[in-house]
This record gives structure tokens, sequence and C-alpha cells, in this order.
């Protein structure tokens, strides 16, 4: 195999979905005297994906980061449970991989894209790409996916989401975050509806399973139902998502830093920079990228230690919402626990919006777990004390 060109940089980010793609696109801004290498081993950057998050979710003065990337925007979102519907006035917004794709090519130049490009190595200050050809950088950022999860006491939230063209409009105004009135299997089973213009509809059915396993054939057939049940007529489905994201427990989370690229800075997924209960990493991966953009020196010894400290800040802040993990997956049947979370959304808006953005505060965690809980309270407690390595 011939060997191509070594290349040196200031920064090179290895993965370029959501965490990799807007680090580069923070530096791009704040930063534009380095030169960065972003490195994806597909042939686009962002791959086949759907990102939504709330306005709450991103600080004001972080919004510029986020606002090129959408592509829609609701004024509100709905929920349904067998016993509770609700709507909630908080503002909706979505990004499409190919978007982030696009943003990219136009903000960075194109020596410092590379595509198909398959890494065999990294450290805090080289990446070994196919060929042998090596990046030598200041500092090294590893954003490609998550680790090994053995290191963590996993749930599993998985789906099958497709966006579908209609043969009619669909009338629906907002999303439909959760909609919990469809039967109930493998776990907790709801059903999230993103309405992209009058006649498109993203319908992706999502479960909270004890296990990884994901059968899509069985959930298109599941979507395929859903549609029909609400009127829907699909001409055609233009794209599908499978997922299975890891919903924590607990867990060891030294050994599962070390165990994606040891001493290397990581990002997204690879530095369990995520929200526990939701598995929802997009607020994360802006407010990191900012941080990162911020700091003075980028040298790959000094990222990894101080990424190190925010995953563990990270870490015992999400204390509370692994806690509910467990209440969730062992305290609850299967068939019930759509009831802690119909329980959930009766609560005040504002505690919704923290919850989501990982930013609880103290009285909303009493709030939480005040009164009765939707289950019995024996396995509730044993739960919440249970803790596995």
């Amino acid at each position: 195999m011939v060997t191509r060109e070594n290349i040196k940089c200031d920064l090179a980010i290895v993965g370029g979905g959501l965490a990799g793609g807007l680090i580069a696109l923070a530096l791009a801004k704040m930063r534009p005297e380095l030169k960065i290498v972003l490195i994806e081993q597909g042939d686009s950057f962002g791959g086949n994906h759907i990102w939504s998050f709330f306005a709450s979710d991103i600080l004001p003065e972080h919004r510029w980061l986020t606002a090129p990337l959408v592509t829609y925007g609701w004024s509100g979102y709905d929920v349904k449970f067998p016993g509770h519907s609700r709507t909630l006035d908080n503002i909706y917004y979505t990004i499409e991989s190919e978007r982030l794709d696009w943003v990219l090519r136009k903000n960075l130049p194109a020596s410092s894209l590379m595509l198909g490009r398959e890494v065999k190595a990294v450290s805090p200050r080289l990446v070994v790409l196919d060929g042998a050809q090596r990046i030598n950088a200041g500092g090294v950022i590893d954003a490609r996916g998550a680790g090994d999860l053995n290191h963590l006491d996993c749930g599993w939230q998985k789906f099958t989401g497709q966006l579908m063209q209609l043969s009619e409009p669909h009338n629906l105004t907002k999303p439909i975050v959760m909609d919990a009135t469809v039967d109930q299997h493998d776990g907790y089973r709801f059903v999230y509806v993103l309405p992209f213009g009058m006649d498109k509809l993203f319908v992706e059915d999502t479960y909270y399973s004890d296990k990884p396993d994901l059968d899509p054939r069985i959930l298109r057939q599941r979507i395929a139902a859903y549609a029909d049940e609400q009127g829907w007529k699909v001409e055609r489905v233009l794209r599908e998502e499978n997922g299975v994201l890891p919903v924590v427990m607990g867990g060891d989370l030294e050994s599962y830093w070390a165990s994606g690229s040891g001493r290397t800075a990581k990002a997204g997924a690879r530095g369990a920079f995520f929200q526990s209960v939701t598995s929802y990493s997009l607020p994360d991966a802006v407010r990191n990228a900012i941080f990162i953009a911020e700091q003075p020196d980028l040298d790959g010894d000094k990222l990894n230690l101080v990424l190190r400290q925010r995953a563990q800040d990270h870490w015992n802040k999400g204390r509370f919402f692994r806690m509910l993990n467990r209440m969730l997956f062992r305290g609850a049947e299967g068939r019930d626990r759509y009831k802690i979370l119909e329980r959930f959304y009766r609560l005040k808006p504002g505690l919704i919006e923290r919850f989501y953005a990982g930013n609880s505060t103290n009285s909303d965690k009493a709030r939480i777990l005040i009164g009765k809980p939707p289950i019995p309270i024996g396995k509730a407690i044993t739960a919440i004390r249970s803790k596995k390595k």
C-alpha cells in the first residue's frame, strides 16, 4: 500500500459525528489561526442521523454554534400517555446529518476535512491512518463513539426511525416527543414523531429495554401499523435510522475512559458525555466544543487531563440520573415502566426543561422523588440502592 504524505496540524479530531463536528466548527469560528484536521471513516460527516434538542438545552451565548445546523423548529411539543396527555411550550429543534456535513464543508478548508479514512492508532499527539499515513498534531481528541460499554452497568435505548413521504398532508403542527399510548413491548415503548413540512414525517419506534438486541424488521412493521392507525398514507420511506444507546445505571468511569484509546483526550460518547436517562448527547457536545475552543493550550496531554476531569465532574453530576435509571429498569416491570414517565410529565415545565439539559436542581430532584412512586415502594427503594459493577 502506498504511504501518503504525512500531515502536521495543531489539533486532530478523530470522528466526524456530532461531537467531533461541533468541536471543529467551534474552533473554526473562535480559533481560525489554528490548523485543524477532522477525520471520519465514513463518506460523509455526521453519518445517518437526526438529532433534536430543546432551546433551553443550549445557553444563549452558545446558540451561534447550533443555529446554522438547524433544519426544522417548532414552538412546542406533545406527550401522550394512557392516563395523561399534555402540550409543552418549549421550542424544539432538529438537526439532520446532511446539514452538519454541509456546514462543515462550508466553514472549514478542504485540507482540514478527511473522509473515508480508517484510523489505525491514536495517541495524545499522533494519529496513524490506513496506508501508514501519520498526522502529527499538537493535540488529538478521540470522538469516535462509545468505548467499551462492558465497563458500565447499562440498560438500553434502542430504536428504528423512518422519514416518510406521505401522499396527503398529515396535519401535525408540532412534534410528539413521546406517544406511550401504544402497546408496550420489550420494556418501555413509545413512538416519537417529527413533522417535516406538511407531507413528511419522521416516525421512530423507541424502547427502554433490558437487552440491546434490535430487530429492525419488527420495528418497521410496528411503525407501519402506527402510521396506518393515524390515517397517514405512506408513499415511500426516504431514509431509515437504527440505533442502540446505553442508558447508564453505574459502572467504572476510569476503566471506561481508558478503554477508549487510553490517555488520549475524548469527547462525545467516547468520554461518557451524555445525559444518563435520555442518552442525549447534544447539550454536552455543544458545551464541550466551546470549552475546548476556549482552552489556551491544545497540547494532547493537557487536553486529556482537562477533559478527563470534565468527564469525572459530569459523572458525579449524573449520580441522580443513574439512580433514576436503576428505578426504571430494576424497580418496574417492563409493562409498567411508562408509569414513571407519565408521572414525570405531570411536573412543572421548568423542571422538565432542566432535566433534559442535565441541569436538575436539588429541589427538582426532591420533587421528582416526593410522593407515592408509580411502582411498588419496596421495589423502588431496592432499585435505588442497587449498584452493579
